[in-house]
């Protein structure tokens, strides 16, 4: 699904860069990844992070820059897509950890990271996004379908298909 340009997010920022988040096309451009759960509101996507099978994107689908521009209504129905991936994450891989983060920095979209940690993955205990430690593994990557049937579960109210 393409969809409207972002004027928040730059056009082709990053292209060729050696930052992980910044190799991305814009979260407007694209679905950003592959679509586990969708409303008109927000999208679920798996990252593509080989370290990392089941780091997750909660993606804002309207142009907004801050959690303080949404309506306190908005932020709850966005808070509450993130709680749900985070509890079906924890649900289908059995995590040590969830990380939990909001940056924007490189691209400025509201979007949330839902990260599952093991205390063995190459950055552990630091941010994925920090230096790697010398005794990091891989882990399997999750069944999507289980991962979309948990989501699904957790937001039926708001379901639709991806």
């Amino acid at each position: 699904m393409t969809l409207p340009v972002c004027p928040l997010c730059p056009q082709g920022v990053g292209r060729g860069s050696k930052d992980a988040e910044a190799s991305r096309t814009t979260l407007c451009q694209t679905d950003a990844g592959t679509v586990l759960w969708r409303n008109d509101f927000c999208r679920v996507v798996l990252a593509d992070e080989p370290d990392y099978p089941g780091f997750l994107r909660v993606i804002l689908n309207a142009h907004v820059k801050e959690m303080t521009d949404l309506s306190a209504a908005d932020q709850s129905t966005l808070m509450r897509v993130v709680f749900a991936t985070e509890a079906a994450l924890v649900e289908v891989m059995q995590p040590d950890k969830i990380n939990l983060a909001s940056l924007g920095n490189v691209v400025p979209h509201l979007h949330w990271h839902v990260i599952p940690r093991f205390a063995d993955d190459p950055h552990f205990p630091n941010p994925v996004w920090g230096q790697k430690t010398l005794h990091g593994k891989r882990h399997a990557a999750p069944d999507l379908m289980q991962l979309a049937t948990a989501l699904s579960r957790r937001l039926a109210p708001e379901t639709e298909s991806p």
